[in-house]
C-alpha cells in the first residue's frame, strides 16, 4: 500500500497540470488537494505500522535465538582457548538490519517494475531511459560491493582480533598495572587497531567515491528525463503533466537503488553475520552443544566410573591425561595429588563432562557423564575450580547458583562453608550485590563463597579443585567439617589439594605424575609408599 500511495505526487502533478491548469476549475483543485491530504495521512500512518513491525520482527528474531546462542556460545568456550561474544554482535548487527532501511529498500525494489511501467506508458522512450539509467546505477552498486568486500572482511577480522586482545587486557587488569605492561600491550593493541582503521578507511574510500558518483548520476538522470519530457511536449507527444510524472516516477524508480547504495555496507554486514550464526548454531547442533529435548534420568546417587580416560585441553591433540581409571561409590572421599602440570585439573574437568574424553568414557550412575542434560544434572554437581569465578549479582544469589534463591538453603550452605558470619558482617549482607570480579571480597571470602556455591542444595557429587590455598586456620576448620558432613550424607568428594591438612580425612588418594596414575589406593597405604620413596630417592626428595 505504501509503495502504491508513493504514486500520489505524480498523480497529483498529472492532474493539476492536464485538468485544473486547463480547465481553470478551482473546485477540481480544491478536491484534488483534499484527496492528496488524505492519502498522504494514510501513507504517513502506514509508515509509522511498517517501521513498528520492522522493529518487532527484529525482536522476534533476537527473543528466538538469544537462549540457543547463548547456549552454543557458553559450549564452544570451553573448546576454545580465546572464548569470544561476537555471535552477540553479529544477532545485534542482523536484528539492526531488519529494523534500518536497507530491508525497506529491498521490498521497495520489488515495485520498480510498476514505475517503469507507467512510464512506458506514458512514453517508450521514457521508459527505455529509465531502465537504462537504473541498470547503470545497479551496476555501479554491484561493482562497490565488489570491489569493497574484501577490504570489509579483513577490517572485520582485524576489528575481531584487536577486540580479543582487549578483552584479555581488561581481564588482566592487575597483571598489567602491577609489572608494568600496560604500555607494551597497548603499543601492541594500537597497532592492531591502526590496521583496522587502515582496512576499514580503504573500502570506505571505495565505497564514498562510487556512492558520490551514484548520488550525482541519478541527480543526473532526473533532469536528463526533464528535458527528453520537454523534447517531446515540444513534439506534442505527451502533456506536460506527463512530464512533470514522469520525473517523479522515474525519482521512485532509482530511490531503491539509492537507499541501497546508503544501506549497503549494513546489508553486507547483516548477510555475513547471517552467515556466521548460521554455521555456529548447525556446528552447534552437530557437535551436540545444544541439548535438545532428552528423556530426564532419574537423581544419580553419586557413583563415578572414568574408564581408561585419555584427554587434554580442547582443541589440543596432545593429552594431558593418559589412561586413568577410576571409581568412586556414594560416600566415598577420593583425594588427587601430584606435582604441577601433571593433568590433575585437568582429569577434574573431564570427570565432570566439562571436557570432552577424547578416548574412554566417564560415567555417573552409568550414564555417560558427558550426555546428560546439563540443567538436569547441575543441581547435583558442586564444583569448586581453582580460579573462583563469580557473577554479577547479590551474594544470595551467586550461592543459589541464579536459580531460586531460598533463603534456609543459602544460609545453610553458608554455614557449611564457614561464610555465614562473614556475611552477615557486611552492610547488606546476603543481599551485598558483587561485581564479576568479585573485588568487594578478599580472596578467601571468594573461595569460601566459591564452596558455599558448590555445597548449595544436595549434590551427590562435589569436586573441589584446591579448596583450601586461600583460606585461613578457621576456614580449613569449615572445609574439614563440611567435608565430614558430605561423607556423612553419602556425597561422593572428589579433592585436588597441595596441603595435606584437607587430605587426612579422604578414604583413597591418587597420584598423578606425567598425566597418568602412579599410585592409587587407601590413604594409608598410598602415603606408606610415598614414604618409602622418598626416603629411596637421592637427598630424600619425594618422586
Amino acid at each position: 500500500m505504501i509503495n502504491l500511495l508513493m504514486l500520489t505526487p505524480a498523480l497529483y502533478m498529472l492532474q493539476v497540470y492536464d485538468r485544473v491548469i486547463t480547465t481553470g476549475s478551482r473546485e477540481t483543485l480544491l478536491l484534488l488537494t483534499l484527496a492528496v491530504l488524505f492519502l498522504f495521512i494514510v501513507m504517513g500512518l502506514l509508515e509509522g505500522v511498517r517501521a513498528r513491525v520492522l522493529v518487532r520482527v527484529g525482536n522476534r528474531l533476537e527473543t528466538r535465538l538469544d537462549e540457543g546462542l547463548h547456549q552454543t556460545m557458553v559450549a564452544r568456550a570451553l573448546r576454545q582457548a580465546t572464548p569470544s561474544a561476537w555471535p552477540l554482535d553479529d544477532l545485534a548487527a542482523l536484528r539492526q538490519a531488519l529494523a534500518g532501511g536497507g530491508l525497506v529498500a529491498l521490498f521497495d525494489t520489488l515495485w520498480v517494475p510498476l514505475y517503469l511501467a507507467l512510464l512506458f506508458l506514458f512514453h517508450p522512450w521514457l521508459g527505455t531511459f529509465a531502465l537504462l539509467s537504473g541498470s547503470v546505477l545497479l551496476l555501479l552498486l554491484l561493482l562497490a560491493e565488489r570491489l569493497t568486500r574484501g577490504l570489509l572482511q579483513a577490517a572485520g577480522n582485524e576489528q575481531a582480533t584487536a577486540r580479543g586482545r582487549a578483552e584479555t587486557h581488561l581481564r588482566h587488569a592487575e597483571v598489567l598495572q602491577g609489572m608494568g605492561m600496560g604500555p607494551a600491550l597497548g603499543r601492541r593493541w594500537r597497532g592492531d587497531q591502526r590496521r583496522w582503521q587502515a582496512a576499514q578507511s580503504r573500502a570506505s574510500d571505495r565505497a564514498g567515491l562510487l556512492s558520490g558518483l551514484t548520488r550525482v548520476l541519478r541527480l543526473l538522470f532526473q533532469s536528463l528525463i526533464l528535458g527528453l519530457g520537454a523534447l517531446l511536449v515540444l513534439d506534442e507527444q505527451i502533456t506536460p503533466g506527463m512530464m512533470i510524472a514522469a520525473s517523479i516516477l522515474m525519482g521512485r524508480a532509482l530511490a531503491p537503488v539509492d537507499q541501497m547504495a546508503s544501506h549497503w555496507r549494513d546489508l553486507v554486514n547483516a548477510r555475513s553475520a547471517y552467515h556466521r550464526l548460521r554455521r555456529l548454531l548447525a556446528d552447534g547442533e552437530s557437535d551436540g552443544e545444544s541439548d535438545g529435548e532428552r528423556m530426564a534420568l532419574p537423581r544419580p546417587a553419586g557413583r563415578l566410573v572414568a574408564e581408561a580416560v585419555t584427554a587434554g585441553p580442547p582443541g589440543s591433540r596432545e593429552p594431558v591425561v593418559r589412561g586413568v581409571s577410576l571409581s568412586i561409590v556414594p560416600g566415598e572421599q577420593l583425594g588427587v595429588i601430584g606435582p604441577s602440570a601433571s593433568g590433575k585439573s585437568t582429569l577434574v574437568r573431564v570427570l565432570l563432562g566439562i571436557w570432552p574424553a577424547q578416548v574412554g568414557t566417564v560415567r555417573l550412575d552409568g550414564a555417560d557423564i558427558a550426555r546428560w542434560d546439563r540443567e538436569a544434572l547441575g543441581p547435583h554437581i558442586g564444583y569448586l575450580p581453582q580460579d573462583i569465578e563469580l557473577f554479577d549479582g547479590t551474594i544470595a544469589e551467586n550461592i543459589a547458583r541464579f536459580g531460586e534463591v531460598r533463603s534456609e538453603r543459602v544460609i545453610a550452605a553458608a554455614r557449611r562453608a564457614g561464610l555465614h558470619e562473614t556475611v552477615l558482617r557486611l552492610s547488606d549482607g546476603y543481599d551485598t550485590r558483587l561485581s564479576a570480579a568479585g573485588s568487594e571480597l578478599s580472596t578467601g571470602q571468594r573461595q569460601r563463597l566459591g564452596l558455599a556455591r558448590a555445597l548449595h542444595g544436595d549434590p551427590v557429587l562435589v569436586v573441589l579443585d584446591e579448596p583450601n590455598a586461600n583460606l585461613d586456620l578457621e576456614g580449613e576448620r569449615a572445609l574439614s567439617r563440611s567435608l565430614q558432613r558430605l561423607r556423612e550424607e553419602g556425597v561422593s568428594l572428589v579433592v585436588i589439594s597441595h596441603r595435606t591438612g584437607v587430605l587426612r580425612q579422604v578414604d583413597t588418594l591418587l597420584v598423578m605424575e606425567d598425566g597418568r596414575v602412579a599410585l592409587h589406593g587407601p590413604r594409608a597405604r598410598v602415603l606408606a609408599r610415598l614414604d618409602a620413596s622418598r626416603q629411596r630417592a637421592p637427598g630424600g626428595d619425594a618422586p
